[in-house]
């Protein structure tokens, strides 16, 4: 099949490269190419003929689209309509990549695919919007919500912890805030089993099992054999730019009825600290 990806150089585009191997791929990111520049989307496209498109770029700084909205809004939400409108000309499926961030976080049994959006900083409107331009625009797509996405190689929670922790013996961690930490290569691996069912809809594609960031710090700190003071702290001692939501576990409810599920986040964190050593 010959598959486009978009933001081919983050995390997920990286891990996808591997997932996908077996496809015609084309990877487009910045400089070279910018979504929001619909023109020359276009020319891409037309030169590509992709069958399927996976959409992975993205402003995921949440603090920055915080801090910047319309930035946001027009890299999230204006730029994935470029994308979906791409992909109704030349007849191309889309795989969406969303957030966890589309919702309140104020639901205690967390969130399954079918719950009203209602998402409460920058970042997470700029999202829920890109998700209703898909839907508005496309029949053959899937939105594939994720959350706390990390892989090898670059700087992310795992990478921040460590150093801190060897840097000063003690960290700082936030209690209130609760999500499924998710490795960049098994959400690749799920998104590869998704495409080849044909089932379109939304889907949670998230390591299982939740925790807070603290109880994540924890898991890190142990797995490492990285002996600091992890303290516990509230959100509101962490003064921010965006407002995570602070409950906002996913579940996947639509992606196990195919028979497809990622395994328990501590066991995909051992093989990232492996491959990252």
């Amino acid at each position: 099949m010959r598959i486009l990806i978009t933001g081919a150089n983050g995390q997920l585009g990286i891990a996808l490269q591997r997932a996908l191997g077996d496809h015609d791929l084309t990877l487009i990111d910045l400089p070279e190419v910018d979504i929001t520049d619909r023109e020359a989307l276009a020319a891409v496209f037309a030169a590509a003929g992709p069958e399927l498109v996976v959409h992975c770029a993205a402003y995921t700084d949440v603090d920055g689209c915080a801090r910047n909205p319309e930035l946001a809004y027009r890299v999230n939400a204006t730029g994935t309509q470029n994308v979906a409108l791409a992909c109704q000309s030349a007849g191309a499926a889309l795989v969406h990549i969303s957030t966890n961030e589309v919702f309140a976080g104020d639901e205690p049994g967390g969130y399954e695919e079918w719950m009203p959006l209602a998402p409460r900083n920058p970042y997470g409107r700029s999202k829920a919007a890109a998700e209703a331009h898909v839907r508005a625009l496309l029949g053959r797509a899937y939105i594939v919500r994720t959350a706390w996405l990390y892989a090898p190689g670059g700087r992310n929670f795992i990478h921040a912890i460590l150093r801190r922790a060897r840097e000063t013996g003690t960290v700082r961690v936030v209690t209130d805030e609760v999500g499924n930490p998710t490795y960049a290569p098994d959400l690749a691996a799920a998104i590869a089993q998704l495409i080849a069912t044909r089932q379109y809809g939304t889907y949670h594609f998230v390591n299982s099992g939740a925790c807070s960031r603290w109880a994540f710090a924890n898991e890190i700190l142990r797995q490492a054999g990285v002996a600091a003071t992890n303290v516990p702290i509230l959100s509101s001692a962490y003064p921010r730019a965006s407002t995570p939501p602070p409950f906002a576990a996913l579940h996947n409810r639509a992606g196990a009825a195919l028979g497809i599920t990622l395994r328990p986040w501590p066991e995909a964190l051992a093989d990232y600290l492996r491959d990252s050593t």
